[in-house]
């Protein structure tokens, strides 16, 4: 039987991050309710990261480029996924990993550049 003992420095490293973590997101909201800045109005309320109001009519026109970079993030914050683990295991992996991993990144800034070119990236 393992002695449990041995895991009371990780639950305490986990009840100290959650007490931080607690007090970063509530003590501020406190802070403003109690200092008088908490004014929630029309315009702050409003949406702000699709571009058009969330409940008005499904059959209405909206841009498709938030779509556009919303899959163009996903793509490369995938790719930088990719790296993390590639650059810890590099040493088991040699050189052929090395050669893989350039080629892939090789790859993804040909796409990069031609989403440049396209004008995907521009915002008008």
């Amino acid at each position: 039987m393992v002695d449990l003992i041995q895991y009371l420095p990780i639950l305490i490293f986990l009840g100290i991050a959650l007490a931080l973590s607690t007090a970063f997101v509530f003590l501020p909201m406190g802070a403003a309710r109690l200092t008088g800045t908490h004014n929630p109005t029309a315009d702050k309320l409003a949406e702000y990261e699709c571009g058009f109001p969330a409940f008005e009519d499904p059959r209405s026109q909206f841009d498709v480029r938030f779509y556009l970079v919303a899959i163009l993030f996903i793509i490369f914050d995938l790719e930088a996924a990719f790296l993390f683990p590639w650059a810890v295991s590099l040493k088991q992996t040699g050189w052929a990993g090395w050669a893989t991993m350039m080629v892939f990144l090789a790859e993804l800034v040909l796409g990069f550049i031609y989403a440049w070119k396209k004008g995907a990236l521009d915002w008008e």
